[in-house]
């Protein structure tokens, strides 16, 4: 499938990316509708001009006249409402999702899919701390990374239509990585960030601290401000990885309180001298 002019779009979930995937959509001219579970939510993407049209049911006629549909819903959600409303989907339309574990759900979804439909998964590595369509702002994937997640069933019309969408919000960096690959390394860079700021703000109950704080301690908590319901899920659905990169953490965590506890003074220079090297690559890449 070539994305053009007259591709229509329908997103399943309107909170904060499924909203911003709408604004991003509509502002270079492509029609787009969106199913949500309230209407409180659709009427405000309306009012708002976020969407063209919108249902708080499985409307047949948003869901059949659709070209490509985008997923923001939880995994388990999103199997359900394909294992549903397939019936209605057109034929030759493309499927995808902003789903953030991938093993426990792409191969469930394409086993499940009618033969003339594709998925073809994807994530973008974008977002903020707060939720909700209300906040939903197309600018947070300028830039941004985008990950598309095939298959051995995937064509590579899929995957090339992927990459359209990704370039059409303005993402940067596009890769492509298998489900095993992503949900090793989203366990690292991002599942595993947010275990680690949830617990630094489990360690105390101080509710003066804010009078102390820096901005160190800011940004490497921003991500405390967490949606426990996705994310416990998303923590669940990718346990192994995670669990093996909490412990390689706990592992590098405790080597460093040693070096400290013995006052080894050398060795940590050199895991600052480490993190500082590894760290400026990240730098490098925004330049």
């Amino acid at each position: 499938m070539t994305i053009n002019s007259d591709t229509k779009f329908l997103i399943v979930g309107l909170g904060l990316i499924g909203g911003s995937y709408c604004l991003g959509l509509r502002k270079q001219g492509y029609r787009v509708s969106a199913i949500a579970r309230r209407k409180e939510t659709i009427d405000y993407a309306l009012t708002h001009g976020i969407i063209d049209e919108g249902s708080i049911s499985a409307d047949a006629g948003l869901i059949g006249e659709a070209d490509i549909i985008i997923s923001g819903l939880y995994p388990h959600t999103f199997y359900e409402w394909v294992s549903e409303n397939q019936k209605l989907f057109k034929s030759g339309a493309l499927l995808t999702d902003v789903t953030g574990v991938k093993g426990c759900i792409v191969y469930k979804i394409q086993e499940l899919l009618r033969e003339d439909v594709e998925f073809i998964s994807a994530h973008p590595m974008a977002g903020k701390e707060t939720v909700g369509v209300e906040n939903a702002d197309e600018k947070i994937f300028v830039g941004a990374n985008y990950i598309i997640v095939p298959t051995e069933k995937n064509s590579e019309e899929a995957v090339n239509a992927s990459r359209e969408l990704a370039t059409i919000l303005n993402f940067g960096h596009i890769s492509c990585l298998s489900p095993k690959e992503h949900d090793e390394i989203i366990g690292f860079v991002s599942q595993l960030t947010h275990c680690i700021a949830v617990s630094l703000m489990n360690v105390s109950d101080n509710d003066k601290l804010v009078n102390y704080v820096g901005d160190s301690f800011r940004d490497l908590t921003r991500i405390a401000k967490i949606n426990e319901n996705m994310w416990t899920e998303l923590f669940i659905s990718n346990k192994n990885a995670l669990v093996n990169n909490i412990d390689r953490f706990m592992n590098e965590l405790k080597d460093l309180r040693d070096c400290i506890e013995t006052e080894d003074a050398d060795r940590i220079k050199q895991k600052m001298i480490c993190s500082t090297k590894r760290r400026s690559l990240f730098d490098k890449k925004q330049e």
